[in-house]
């Protein structure tokens, strides 16, 4: 990893304090994780190898991404104030998210310092074709984990909102 690869994974790791802090939901706190999402996506993948297992590998990564991110929303605090509708991360969100970025960081880590044989060697046996298959199934995660925990969120805020106003009284 280099000192970009940090800058980068920093950023991604800030965007939990901004979650346990809670905010408004709005256009902006959708948008901008899917951006720093995509941007680091642009930013990496070079391509999505489709080779040997290479897809089995993204999607297997991908759908743990999806799954982590589905929970984080799940265990992500709505609440609704006169201005709308607001999420605040619990502490299984934040920590699913930290978990999901410290995964891809760790093997990052271990593939400089260590571990690059037996990552390859795992790559051989399941006929894995390259380490961009790698980088391509680590951002698939990460953006499925974004998609997901974005998407669980907004539809429960949205049923919430909705159930809020068919119990409302209606005034003649």
């Amino acid at each position: 990893m280099n000192i970009t690869d940090y800058f980068v994974s920093g950023i991604l790791v800030l965007l939990v304090v901004r979650q346990v802090r809670g905010s408004r939901l709005d256009l902006i706190n959708l948008v901008v994780p899917v951006a720093l999402v995509g941007a680091t996506a642009l930013y990496y993948l070079r391509s999505v190898p489709m080779a040997g297992n290479d897809l089995v590998l993204e999607l297997v990564l991908a759908g743990a991404g999806a799954a982590l991110g589905v929970v984080c929303g799940l265990t992500t605090y709505l609440r609704r104030k006169a201005d709308g509708m607001y999420a605040k991360a619990g502490f299984t969100a934040a920590a699913l998210w930290v978990f999901g970025m410290a995964f891809r960081m760790c093997f990052a880590l271990a593939a400089d310092h260590g571990g690059g044989d037996a990552i390859a060697d795992f790559s051989r046996n399941h006929g894995i074709s390259s380490s961009q298959a790698w980088v391509a199934a680590f951002v698939l995660m990460a953006l499925a984990q974004v998609v997901a925990r974005l998407v669980v969120i907004r539809c429960r805020a949205y049923r919430l909102a909705s159930a809020e106003a068919a119990t409302r009284p209606v005034a003649v």
